[in-house]
């Protein structure tokens, strides 16, 4: 029998109700000390219909925000902030993994303690501007981090691993993709270190699989997954060979036995694919995420198909909290207003309307 998108599936010893999983997306809605509030709590259980809901980008340190208004997980604060999330959540049936992010060198100054330069594994300054409390303000150069700091960066992520059990999350994505520090890291445009970090596949993966190894003594290992960006140029981002580097990453994660590795497949920004995923999808040994650009026709293929065992969504959760209603009985969607995307109030957030028919099913 085919897999069937609405059909209840298993990840690790959690059982989701479908295989359509709500994308991370950055919304901009915390308090400036980046505490989740209980708007926030209100728009996720909106779409607690999801079989999955991977959060929002979730800055593990002080270091790692890189964004205003970003909810966190390094204070006692941020927990019980992101514990409103989770428990509406719950409460409505849903499971919530928590998306761990380390922006890196896409931070900016004024986003960090005494005004530092952001930390990245070479000192290359990406094109393009930050988004402050000040506006939009040009990248700086970063600070390429010391060996010896490593312990640091890795630390973050599994006090941030932790705080998100004690938060009430079901598990964690950490965050290697779309030009953020592990991305930084893992591609060879960005990463030119001659250490132990840099060079070769190998040690360009080293980092992440370092975290991984961190988290995995908080959280059972098929509760912690991985997304990855082989293509995107989102952030100044480049790889010499992304399908040889990243099939390489993906066969290497397969060994750990991973909750799923999470695949954003082509360029955000130029919305091209060049790769063949299939091809990154058969060098895994576990539960394959597709997302970017899917509709549900494409979805229903991909998962019938074994392209895919899930499929992620981003704008069409954003714009529809019955989304899986509105799939399951082909039912027209809401439009997503790009004005209110990031920042703001209820409005473009928790406001968007049901389908009555949907809403009746």
């Amino acid at each position: 029998m085919q897999p069937n998108l609405f059909a209840p599936t298993t990840v690790g010893t959690l059982t989701l109700a479908n295989r359509m999983v709500m994308a991370p997306m950055t919304r901009n809605r915390s308090d400036q000390a980046g505490v989740a509030t209980s708007l926030m709590a209100t728009y996720y259980a909106q779409r607690a219909d999801a079989g999955l809901i991977i959060s929002e980008s979730v800055p593990v340190s002080a270091q790692g925000v890189g964004y205003p208004c970003t909810p966190g997980l390094f204070t006692d604060e941020q927990v019980q902030g992101w514990c409103r999330v989770t428990d509406a959540v719950h409460e409505r049936g849903g499971l919530i993994f928590a998306q761990l992010q380390h922006c890196g060198r896409v931070s900016h100054p004024s986003m960090q303690a005494h005004n530092a330069a952001p930390v990245a594994p070479s000192a290359l300054k990406p094109d393009g501007q930050a988004f402050t409390y000040a506006g939009a303000q040009d990248f700086v150069t970063p600070r390429a981090l010391a060996v010896e700091e490593m312990s640091s960066i890795i630390k973050q992520f599994q006090d941030a691993a932790l705080r998100a059990k004690q938060a009430g999350f079901d598990g964690i994505e950490v965050h290697a993709a779309n030009g953020y520090l592990i991305d930084q890291f893992l591609r060879d445009g960005s990463n030119q270190r001659t250490d132990g970090y840099g060079g070769s596949a190998e040690n360009r993966l080293r980092l992440l699989m370092e975290i991984l190894h961190a988290v995995c003594a908080v959280w059972p290992a098929d509760r912690v997954g991985v997304r990855f960006s082989p293509e995107n140029t989102f952030n100044s981002m480049t790889d010499s060979d992304p399908l040889a580097h990243f099939g390489y990453f993906i066969e290497q994660l397969g060994m750990l036995n991973l909750a799923f590795v999470h695949v954003l497949e082509g360029d955000m920004m130029t919305k091209t694919t060049r790769l063949d995923y299939r091809q990154l999808r058969g060098r895994l040994n576990g539960l394959y995420i597709a997302n970017n650009g899917y509709d549900l026709e494409r979805a229903k293929k991909a998962v019938s198909g074994g392209t895919a065992d899930l499929v992620a969504f981003g704008l069409p959760f954003l714009a529809n909290p019955d989304l899986v209603a509105r799939y399951r009985n082909n039912l027209p969607l809401n439009e997503a207003d790009q004005a209110s995307f990031y920042g703001g109030g209820a409005g473009g957030y928790t406001d968007y309307p049901l389908h009555e028919t949907a809403s009746a099913v």
